[in-house]
């Protein structure tokens, strides 16, 4: 591989607004696996968030470059994997897989898609130093003729439809808008453009903690939420917390501390108990030998968090910590209080070219 911008490279990226900024190149925010790809040819190397490569993965976004892409460039783009009309992360997790035979198996069962934002390089000229609206405007002429599974992602610099998008796009499984300065240059691992994310809050009951990987202090809050059926539900943690504060939180809960046999979760540990709950210390390819062991408390405070969307029946990301909620009872933290977001059609936003 001979190009003008070489692998690795790490993606540019945003900083949290809480609004979206005016005059600037707007697009929606994808909820998939960032991707660097470099094509010299037949050679295709897709690069990670962290410069890992992802290529192994997905053989059929291998085969759709070579289709779709120019012979020569570097774009930067999301993998996502459309599902009934919406994006599924879970089922995107699901495709980075040790298994080679599984990994073909996943992509003719569930195929990703890749949508393409930015070009870093075509032929033989680094598009880096260029302004955002010429990278845009090589990029468009780049996809002109490209088709499904490779999608030009949608951008517009009118603010008022960005807005629209950001209210409608959840729906579809979108994170929310990202704002790029016009005359931006292409900065890799640079918090250089702007992410605008849907906020909302949630009662939550606190069912236990792990400890921090730094000492005997508290790391991460579980959080617990009642179903349909009265079972409690594990739906996320909370973690941003200064250290004076995690030290706090280790005495202010040692109170509720109980015997692990007694806690609605006794049966973390067994890995067949997770086919049916929603429980702590799930079996993941993510977590490696990382200790999912965790501290059991008696599941009585309610805490308010902040969070941006759901996945199915969980936290999609970490949530914010808002503050304690004596005024609530823990059986009065059901999945009834959550914003159900109305459905968008994704095919309304992937169009080829």
């Amino acid at each position: 591989m001979d190009l003008p911008v070489m692998p690795p490279v790490k993606p540019m990226l945003a900083k949290s607004v809480s609004a979206i900024p005016p005059g600037m190149q707007y697009e929606a925010k994808w909820d998939g696996f960032r991707a660097i790809v470099h094509r010299d040819g037949d050679e295709v190397v897709i690069g990670s968030r962290t410069g890992k490569p992802l290529t192994r993965y997905f053989p059929e976004v291998v085969a759709a470059v070579r289709e779709n892409l120019p012979p020569r460039c570097v774009i930067d783009g999301e993998i996502v994997l459309p599902w009934e009309g919406r994006l599924d992360f879970d089922r995107l997790s699901e495709r980075i897989h040790p298994a080679d035979s599984r990994v073909r198996l996943l992509a003719a069962e569930t195929p990703a898609a890749l949508v393409v934002f930015d070009i870093l390089a075509l032929d033989d000229t680094s598009l880096l130093p260029a302004p955002q609206t010429e990278r845009r405007t090589v990029l468009e002429r780049a996809l002109a003729g490209a088709s499904a599974p490779v999608y030009l992602a949608p951008a517009t610099t009118d603010q008022a439809l960005a807005q629209d998008w950001f209210e409608r796009y959840e729906g579809a499984g979108l994170d929310g808008v990202v704002a790029k300065p016009l005359d931006l240059p292409y900065r890799p691992d640079t918090r250089a453009m702007y992410k605008i994310k849907h906020e909302r809050t949630a009662d939550c009951v606190v069912a236990g903690y792990r400890f921090h990987k730094s000492g005997p202090v508290v790391g991460s809050l579980l959080l617990g939420l009642y179903d349909a059926q009265g079972a409690l539900q594990h739906v996320g943690v909370c973690a941003a917390f200064t250290m004076k504060r995690r030290a706090e939180l280790l005495e202010e809960l040692d109170p509720l501390r109980i015997d692990p046999a007694a806690h609605p979760w006794s049966a973390w540990a067994d890995a067949t108990a997770h086919e049916g709950s929603r429980l702590p210390g799930a079996p993941s390819r993510w977590s490696g030998k990382k200790d999912l062991s965790w501290v059991a408390l008696s599941p009585e405070r309610v805490c308010e968090v902040a969070y941006d969307h759901m996945e199915g029946d969980r936290f999609r990301h970490t949530t914010q910590f808002r503050r304690w909620r004596p005024d609530r009872t823990a059986t009065g933290c059901t999945y009834a209080q959550l914003e159900e977001v109305v459905r968008y059609d994704l095919s309304e936003v992937l169009r080829p070219g």
